[in-house]
């Protein structure tokens, strides 16, 4: 054989080699996608943000050159399509599934540096998540109790005040503090304020309001009042949790037991 036809089927060879790598990693980057959503919304953390780091990684092998345009495209494809689900399992209604992909799509283009992008990465799915978790129904043994968990979360933003409340449900203020207390081991008014302290977290994030304005809104007496319960529960100041994207959300559940 002469050396232009060794030559020749040896560039065939470099081809089908190359052709048959990038259908392997297609398929894999493929395969990897799906396990993310459904890691997502299984409401498995780590996995997801290990299994978004793999993607990460094929973009970044595979597009050395543009491997930080490349992950924040993903990205928000990736928050387009969690959306999307939100919205095909009536997590999300249209106004809230378009509010909640404009902020990933803000949160992504305004702060994702090639630096920084595992970071990113990490808090896009600890905010998916919290979404997701928010969104549960509770599921405790009481119906009343049930409905005024439903109630709290439909009107956190509110100044929620517990006579106000038991008057809702046409039941005792007494009595709903009571039963309230013995479902879900906090007392009522205790519940209310981690509500508000979750969503909190939301504006401190995703917003430019005004640490003063964000207390004003959920009906914090001042803001330094409001900077000792969000301490409390989150181990952060308000100011610190906002800068620092690397620290996880607070979120409250319910003891295994209360269920029962």
């Amino acid at each position: 054989m002469t050396s232009k036809k060794i030559e020749a089927s040896n560039l065939v060879l470099i081809s089908t080699n190359e052709s048959e790598n990038r259908v392997k990693i297609a398929k894999t980057y493929f395969q990897l996608e799906r396990k993310l959503l459904n890691h997502i919304f299984n409401l498995e953390k780590e996995l997801a943000r290990y299994t978004l780091k793999e993607i990460q990684t094929i973009l970044s092998d595979y597009i050395p050159e543009s491997s930080t345009k490349a992950i924040q495209y993903y990205f928000i494809v990736m928050s387009s399509m969690v959306t999307r689900r939100m919205k095909e399992e009536k997590l999300l209604n249209d106004e809230n599934a378009f509010t909640f992909n404009a902020t990933c799509i803000v949160l992504i283009e305004q702060n994702l540096t090639e630096a920084n992008a595992v970071e990113i990465g990490d808090e896009l799915i600890e905010f998916y998540c919290y979404i997701l978790k928010e969104r549960d129904t509770p599921k405790l043994s009481h119906d009343t109790v049930n409905e005024v968990i439903q109630y709290i979360n439909t009107n956190v933003e509110k100044q929620l005040v517990v006579e106000e409340i038991a008057k809702q449900f046409n039941v005792s203020t007494s009595h709903l503090s009571r039963i309230f207390r013995e479902y879900t081991s906090v007392t009522l008014v205790e519940f209310i304020m981690i509500r508000k302290i979750e969503e909190v977290q939301y504006y401190l994030r995703f917003t430019d309001q005004k640490i003063s304005e964000i207390a004003k809104k959920f009906h914090f007496c001042n803001q330094s009042y409001f900077t000792r319960v969000f301490k409390k529960y989150t181990g952060f100041t308000p100011m610190r949790f906002r800068k620092d994207l690397s620290g996880n959300y607070f979120q409250f559940s319910f003891n295994q037991d209360d269920s029962l």
